[in-house]
C-alpha cells in the first residue's frame, strides 16, 4: 500500500478514485504518566512522554486509515492529511485522512 501527502505518486497514475478514508486515535498517559510530563513541563525542554504517545496515536490513525481504504479495495492512498488535538485534559486525538486510489504504474 503506498501512503503520500501528495496529491500523485512520481511514476504511477490514479485510475480509479475510490474516496475519503480516515483512521483515528485517541491515546492518554496515565496518572503516572501525565505526573512525568507535569515535571517535564515544570523543568522545560522536550516533552519525551508526550512525543511517545503522539508517536503512537499517529501510528494508529495512518494504521487505520490504511486498513480501510485496503477494505475498499485500493492500493494507494494520495493527500493524507494529519490533525492532532487534545480533548480535556491529556487526552490526545489524532486523525489520518485521505483519498483511497487505485493506481497503476505509469509506462
Amino acid at each position: 500500500m503506498l501512503v503520500v501527502t501528495t496529491p500523485s505518486i512520481p511514476g504511477y497514475r490514479i485510475v480509479r478514485v475510490i474516496g475519503i478514508v480516515s483512521g483515528m486515535s485517541v491515546r492518554t498517559r496515565g496518572l503516572l504518566g501525565r505526573l512525568g510530563a507535569s515535571v517535564e513541563a515544570i523543568v522545560g525542554g522536550r516533552s519525551e512522554a508526550y512525543i511517545t504517545e503522539l508517536k503512537k496515536a499517529r501510528e494508529e490513525a495512518l494504521r487505520d486509515l490504511v486498513e480501510e481504504a485496503q477494505r475498499l479495495g485500493a492500493n494507494a492512498v494520495v493527500g493524507v492529511d494529519f490533525e492532532t488535538s487534545e480533548v480535556l485534559e491529556g487526552f490526545l486525538v489524532v486523525a489520518a485522512t485521505g483519498t483511497a486510489v487505485v493506481v497503476e504504474r505509469e509506462g
